[in-house]
């Protein structure tokens, strides 16, 4: 089933800070979990989610590096933390803190996702605008979209390798300092 567009509004929209946001796919992305939270936030009814890739809720202004970053992370069986911006089915907007871990199965085979979001700060959200202004400069520079993707991401490892952190420690810094 082909969706429209949805296009961004600049509708900034929140939720609260003793709110939750979760969701669980499956190893492709697919949503198999959407809290009412999710739901609420992002405009889309539960029915409309399940099955359908989580990228839907991806907004245009969100650079590629850090979603490449990302699901290297997760697929490598390891936890992220990120500041993601998504884009609701009403075409408003809403920044997450999100904390993305591998689900495995008795084994310990990955076998899908688990994300659980919170609002993060004003500040953070103003930091984490400026890194990914530039990684989206960087990214349009490149025709095809894995080629935007890996220039984007090589400008985001040389910006952190810089400043000697991960992405997470990046995150966290801003998260604790506030900036």
């Amino acid at each position: 089933m082909s969706r429209p567009a949805v296009r961004p509004t600049g509708v900034e929209r929140t939720f609260g800070a003793d709110e939750v946001i979760v969701t669980k796919t499956d190893r492709g992305g697919r949503m198999t979990y959407v809290n009412d939270v999710f739901c609420r936030v992002s405009a889309h009814p539960e029915r409309e989610m399940l099955g359908q890739p989580h990228n839907m809720i991806r907004h245009p202004d969100m650079p590629r590096a850090v979603f490449k970053l990302l699901w290297e992370t997760i697929d490598a069986g390891r936890e992220i933390f990120a500041l993601v911006l998504n884009l609701a089915g009403d075409g408003a907007h809403y920044w997450v803190l999100a904390h993305v871990t591998p689900t495995r199965d008795a084994s310990g085979a990955v076998v899908g996702y688990h994300s659980n979001r919170r609002v993060p700060s004003r500040a953070a959200v103003a930091a984490a605008d400026g890194l990914y202004r530039e990684l989206r400069a960087v990214e349009a520079r490149h025709q095809g979209a894995n080629e935007a993707a890996e220039a984007g991401y090589q400008a985001l490892m040389a910006r952190l390798q810089e400043a000697g952190q991960t992405y997470d420690e990046f995150v966290w810094s801003l998260i604790e300092t506030g900036n």
